[in-house]
């Protein structure tokens, strides 16, 4: 038969699309729409999706207190292990995450947020969960980077950092320096040689 068989090698393609400092200008004018927005913050809750929308939500709390040092911003960070609709198709357990949503989300103005908007489906779980702390007036959505093609649900982000067009089999990863020593946006393809 010879040597009929094709060998094939799972390689990696990976280019950066955000480096550090274009993160920090990129969270920088995020927060300029938020202010422009909320003003001074008197009914607006920032929540950020766990476990990856948290490093996002720090650093836009972070950067607003220093932009407006004198006001006072309630935030907190949402746990959406037991509200996705795919709970019961994983083969591993979910281990949920920390709430620390210490106050009522009763008729507040909510900006969620979230490093990479892809299907939705992540969002529409974090709803669900901010329900559990009261209705709130209004839900915005803020995502660091908006991935345009693949939406399963008509959800749209209010504030975004940056629109990427990515086929199915690229892959965004958002590097945060807390976790990877670095901070960076990239796409990634596999593909087979």
């Amino acid at each position: 038969m010879g040597f009929f068989f094709a060998m094939f090698v799972n390689m990696i393609e990976e280019r950066e699309i955000l480096d550090q400092s274009l993160i920090a200008v990129t969270i920088e004018r995020l927060c300029h729409q938020l202010i422009e927005v909320h003003h001074n913050f008197d009914n607006t809750v920032i929540v950020g999706v766990q476990p990856r929308g948290t490093f996002l939500n720090n650093r836009i709390i972070k950067k607003l207190q220093q932009i407006h040092p004198k006001i006072k911003i309630d935030s907190g960070n949402v746990d959406i292990s037991f509200y996705r609709d795919d709970l019961m198709r994983r083969d591993k357990p979910i281990i949920p995450q920390t709430m620390d949503i210490n106050i009522s989300l009763e008729d507040k103005r909510i900006v969620l947020v979230d490093d990479v908007l892809y299907t939705g489906r992540s969002i529409r779980s974090a709803i669900d969960a901010i329900l559990n702390f009261g209705r709130p007036k209004s839900v915005e959505l803020l995502t660091l980077i908006n991935r345009r093609f693949k939406r399963d649900l008509p959800i749209q982000p209010n504030y975004i950092g940056k629109n990427i067009d990515a086929m199915d089999s690229e892959k965004i990863v958002v590097e945060w320096k807390e976790v990877s020593h670095v901070d960076r946006v990239l796409i990634k393809k596999l593909y087979e040689k």
